[in-house]
């Protein structure tokens, strides 16, 4: 069958297959096995080993024993296997140069969230894949759960009565390993390009975004304002405990998150109503429904992959799940957080050491991101001692 990227299988690329990479390797197996794609080539500093890539992706026996081309230079691998498709899990500051390098070439993307570390980056990765006519997907899988448009239908419908709020919780755990598995993570900058690694920047992105698009806020001119308190208990520059709220014309959505959780969970949004609200836990594509005059009722979706999607949109003419501007409000708190000063480091009387995990945990921190959420209040107006005031930027 031929598409606008050419006969399927349509040849891939991926660009960084280590770490979270190797979870695209194995997603990428499963749409070879689906006769969708074919992986052609990798691309990383140091070429995975034989055993690393059968680990990862599995028998290339049943591909004709070919394993894929493995080469450093992005752009000569993109030529040489002739890619439609590149998917690119490298390390924040590299994005927008080697998206555009790709763009360059008529390939299309699949980029890993965040998109860039700043506005200013996104916007010119924004607009060099627009004029360059490429399809680009932004990696951020919640977007890609049914639950999304059945809660919108539910809040047309008016299940909630009038929505007042969306709030969302991320209270998670990351060991010393996590801030020493490469020489970005935990960083603001690095060499003097941003990096802003942070817990509502990367690892906890997806409550960020995923609230927004509950909100319908999703693009750059949805923001009217951004109230962030950023906080560290880990020996980094980033923050690892922090809170932002942000100001549309249709509202506030508020979202908490830490690293340094005491008892980690599933990570969550919550849509309030003036007749009952939503609770929807993103990575699970679980929802339940409490409103007025109803027992509280529990639905679980289904979630169409953002890779299958973008080849769906090149085969079929699907809509994209994920095109950049739909994470232009994400970006507006990304550059909020970049602009803000540096993270507080929190007093040693508000964290401690966790000997068993290795990692650092804040006293009372489980509760405070809950409230946050339940209430839209950053933690400086729930009482918490240690949090500076909130620092206020325009949209």
């Amino acid at each position: 069958m031929n598409t606008p990227g050419g006969p399927l299988p349509l040849p891939v690329v991926l660009a960084g297959a280590r770490g979270h990479g190797r979870w695209h390797l194995r997603n990428i197996r499963r749409l070879q096995d689906k006769g969708l794609v074919r992986l052609a080539g990798i691309c990383e500093p140091n070429p995975l080993t034989p055993a690393e890539l059968t680990e990862a992706f599995g028998d290339f026996e049943d591909f004709g024993g070919r394993p894929p081309e493995q080469s450093a230079d992005f752009g000569s691998l993109l030529d040489s296997t002739a890619a439609a498709i590149a998917v690119i899990c490298t390390p924040i500051p590299t994005h927008t140069d080697l998206a555009l390098v790709a763009a360059a070439r008529g390939v299309h993307l699949l980029l890993e969230k965040p998109p860039a570390p700043s506005y200013a980056e996104f916007r010119r990765m924004a607009d060099g894949v627009a004029a360059a006519g490429v399809a680009c997907q932004i990696g951020f899988q919640s977007l890609g759960s049914h639950a999304l448009p059945a809660i919108r239908e539910m809040i047309a419908a008016g299940v909630l009565g009038t929505v007042t709020g969306i709030g969302a919780a991320g209270a998670w755990a990351r060991d010393e390993a996590y801030y020493r598995r490469a020489a970005w993570a935990g960083k603001r900058r690095l060499n003097g390009v941003d990096v802003i690694d942070g817990a509502l920047t990367n690892p906890l992105a997806h409550a960020v975004v995923t609230a927004l698009a509950l909100h319908g806020a999703t693009r750059a001119e949805d923001v009217a304002a951004i109230e962030t308190e950023l906080l560290r208990a880990n020996d980094i520059e980033s923050d690892d405990t922090s809170c932002v709220r942000v100001t549309t014309p249709r509202g506030r959505v508020a979202v908490a998150a830490t690293l340094c959780a005491e008892r980690p969970g599933e990570p969550y949004v919550l849509v309030h109503g003036s007749g009952g609200r939503i609770t929807f836990w993103y990575k699970l594509d679980r929802v339940l429904v409490q409103r007025s005059g109803h027992g509280p009722e529990e639905i679980e979706y289904g979630r169409t992959d953002l890779l299958e999607n973008l080849v769906a949109h090149l085969t079929d003419g699907d809509e994209l799940l994920v095109p950049p501007d739909s994470t232009g409000a994400f970006m507006k708190v990304v550059e909020a957080i970049r602009r803000a000063p540096d993270p507080v480091a929190l007093p040693a009387e508000a964290w401690e050491t966790v000997a068993a995990g290795n990692r650092r945990i804040v006293r009372g921190i489980d509760g405070l991101v809950a409230a946050a959420a339940d209430t839209l209040a950053l933690y400086s107006e729930l009482g918490a001692s240690w949090a500076p005031p909130n620092e206020v930027s325009a949209g």
